[in-house]
Formats: C-alpha cells, structure tokens, sequence
C-alpha cells in the first residue's frame, strides 16, 4: 500500500473573514457536541451510539451536499471533513437548521479520520470539487493519488461507493489516468452522458452552481469498490 501520510501537510487557507457572533456561538456550542472523537478507534457505535451504515465526506465546502445526503438517509451516520473554519461553520448552520442528528464533523485532515475507521465499515465516500493544485509541481498535493485511494478502498465495503466531483479539466483528466490504473474500483459509466449528468441523488452545492454560471463543465464519477 502506498502511504497516505504524503499529504498529511494541509494547505491553503484555514479561515477566511472573521465570523459572526452567531457563528462563533456554533462553534463553540454545537462543534463539541457532533465533532469526531480526537482520538482512538472510530465505529458507528462510538460516533452514533448504534450500529448504522457509514460515509464520509471529504472536504464538504459550505456543508449543503453533507446536509442534503443526511436528510435524505437518517438512519445513516455521516462523517464530515473540512479542514477550512468558514465551511465548517456553514455545516452547523445547515446541521442546526435540519435539525440533522446523524451527521458528525471533523475539522482537518479527512484522511486521519478514514484510516481510524475499521476496514470495509464505509457505505460510501465523497470527494467533491477538490482543490487542483493545477501546478505539475503541486500533483503530490491532490487527494486522487494512490496513497488516499488505497486508504479509502480498504475501508469501503466490497460494493460500496466512491463518488468524485470536479469542474477542473486538468482534475478530471488526471483522476481518470489514476483511477484507470487501478483493480479494486469499477467506473459506472458507460457512455459520456453517464458522467455529465448529476445524479439524482447527488444534492448540488454553491460550489457547483458558480462552476455553471462561469460556463466550466461539470464531471461526476462514480466508482464500486470490488
């Protein structure tokens, strides 16, 4: 296995303006409350108080796809990384507001929670709009590298799910070279209009809606963990 530990540096910002008192109050009132566990072993039960399936989001923006996958699946346990403060508020917002119970967030390295979960315990595992790093020099720095994707195909059950979303052609192009060189996962798609068109039960973000109104086509993978 290669080791996923090479983009354990986080880059890039960490907080944008300054918040709002009412944000502030999120996190500091609601974080504690649904925020993964620090450290240990994690499993449904320590997270949920029961057994329940799992998923993961890895980098969950401004939290409204993190949100709409947990209105529409209450009975499932949804983990939520970002390691960004201002998108971490948005989820509390939207967590707070949907009176969401099943979703708890980890603010930073999405990757420190995966490999904390027991092997084949994910349902499902998102990875929407990541940064670029469009710099040759800067490839190291994506999470479609093979480090990460042996990590999160052995915690997803043989079946499950791997959902990726980008608007970057330089992202797409090199995902579909990485992920066409590996075993363990099976793209869904079979005709072009399979990846251009958003599934139905893929609840759209900001983040997307900008990427359409700047005219950037959207992609959308999906892959089976076999």
């Amino acid at each position: 296995m290669n080791d996923p530990t090479t983009i354990r540096r986080l880059y890039g910002r960490r907080q944008g303006h300054t918040l709002r008192a009412g944000q502030a109050a999120l996190v500091e009132e609601l974080l504690p409350r649904i925020a993964v566990p620090a450290d240990g072993p994690l499993d449904a039960v320590r997270l949920f108080g029961n057994d329940r399936p799992l998923q993961v989001e890895i980098g969950f923006g401004a939290g409204e796809h993190l949100a709409g996958q947990a209105a529409a699946a209450p009975g499932t346990g949804f983990l939520g990384c970002e390691p960004f403060l201002n998108g971490v508020v948005g989820a509390l917002a939207h967590v707070r507001d949907g009176a969401l119970d099943n979703v708890r967030i980890h603010m930073g390295d999405a990757l420190e929670v995966i490999e904390r979960l027991p092997d084949e315990s994910l349902e499902r595992v998102y990875l929407l709009h990541p940064d670029p790093w469009p710099k040759a020099r800067h490839a190291k720095r994506r999470m479609m590298n093979h480090g990460p994707l042996d990590l999160i195909a052995a915690k997803l059950k043989p079946g499950a799910e791997f959902r990726l979303g980008t608007d970057d052609p330089t992202y797409c192009r090199w995902s579909m070279m990485v992920m066409n060189q590996r075993r363990d996962f099976i793209w869904q798609a079979h005709t072009a209009r399979d990846f251009l068109k958003r599934p139905a039960d893929w609840p759209e973000t900001r983040y997307e809606r900008k990427a359409r109104r700047q005219g950037h086509e959207v992609w959308y993978f999906r892959y089976i963990r076999i």
